[in-house]
């Protein structure tokens, strides 16, 4: 219950962000400043849950798509990191392949969101 609360959470504060950082309704689209685009093929835009869903499209334990895991959620590996016990987690682990294994553990388990 409280893993999902957390998740709840997690993606709650994303969409805010998300939200924050859209230019004003009255600004024009030819003043707003252009966002910073995304390197690979993770979507720039959306919540972090559907960027992680959409590096579901790439082929299953590739360098391409732990790539994009890790465009989405920066790695921060640390010598002795614990079991992940949510997706936010995985970033820590220095393996690649307990990172892809942990991040598609968890996108898995997601319920499938809309991508736009």
């Amino acid at each position: 219950m409280r893993m999902m609360l957390a998740f709840v959470a997690v993606l709650n504060s994303a969409a805010a962000l998300a939200q924050s950082a859209a230019p004003p309704a009255d600004q024009p689209a030819a003043q707003a400043k252009p966002a910073k685009q995304a390197k690979a093929k993770a979507p720039a835009k959306g919540s972090i849950a559907v960027r992680l869903q959409s590096c579901q499209d790439l082929d299953d334990g590739t360098k391409e798509r732990l790539n994009c895991y890790d465009e989405v959620i920066a790695p921060a590996p640390k010598p002795k990191a614990g079991a992940a016990k949510t997706v936010m987690e995985c970033k820590f682990t220095k393996e690649e392949d307990e990172r892809l294994a942990c991040y598609n553990g968890f996108v898995d388990s997601m319920p499938k969101l809309p991508k736009s």
